[in-house]
């Protein structure tokens, strides 16, 4: 709104204006929009318009191969026009619709998980990758970590040369169910069964007395990689 609208101050006009948007199907949040513009010395009539969002296309090498993400559904614009002048003046910016493709590799698999303790037989606990924080100690930093991304999620050790440090994998174990878990550490078992043509991971533990620490071995377990590294 430009500075000469903004200035008038002999005669103030407030034009609510309740939007209602529909996108792909859901309905927008009602907004309410107070326009203060009118200018009284002219017979001035004004009329509200949809402002129309595009979409934007990103390609990610991070995401598995035809995997695609809705970063932000987008939200369309206002702008007002003087029927008189015909000047047009935007109310609120559209929000471009953001959308993320996956051209990285697949990343599905079936193969055995088991689990470790951080006090294991020459354990130290500190796992293998740096993460944002530094060095992360499974016993005084816990073995859930905090992902920007996913939030949340359990640690897993698996071979580094397939899963890099930061892989978000869609764990489904059949013996404690689905959870989402970051990889940041491996281990000899990890390295050599993935050389041998298998899938092996390793859910980490605080001890290896910890609760259900043995719940975690199944040989039937489908990983689904929701993103490649960090």
């Amino acid at each position: 709104m430009n500075t000469f609208l903004l200035g008038l101050v002999t005669k103030w006009v407030t034009l609510m204006v309740a939007v209602t948007g529909i996108m792909n199907g859901s309905m927008l949040s009602e907004e309410t929009i107070v326009v203060n513009n009118i200018n009284p010395t002219k017979n001035t009539i004004t009329f509200v318009k949809e402002i129309k969002y595009k979409t934007e296309t990103i390609y990610n090498d991070k995401l598995p191969k035809n995997t695609k993400i809705t970063k932000n559904e987008g939200r369309p614009g206002l702008a007002y026009k003087d029927s008189q002048d015909n000047t047009i003046q935007v109310i609120k910016k559209p929000e471009n619709k953001v959308i993320e493709i996956g051209t990285g590799k697949k990343g599905e698999y079936v193969g055995k998980m088991t689990s470790y303790g951080a006090d294991c037989a020459g354990c130290s606990g500190t796992v293998s990758c740096s993460t944002k924080e530094g060095t992360w100690n499974l016993i005084s930093n816990g073995t859930n970590y905090n992902d920007e991304e996913y939030g949340n999620v359990r640690i897993l050790a698996a071979a580094l040369s397939e899963f890099p440090c930061g892989t978000i994998i869609e764990v489904d174990n059949p013996n404690i169910g689905m959870f989402n878990a970051i990889v940041l550490d491996t281990g000899g078992a990890m390295r050599q069964a993935f050389n041998n043509g298998q899938i092996l991971m390793d859910l980490a533990f605080v001890s290896e007395t910890s609760e259900g620490v043995y719940d975690a071995t199944s040989s039937n377990v489908k990983y689904n990689v929701k993103r490649w590294g960090w």
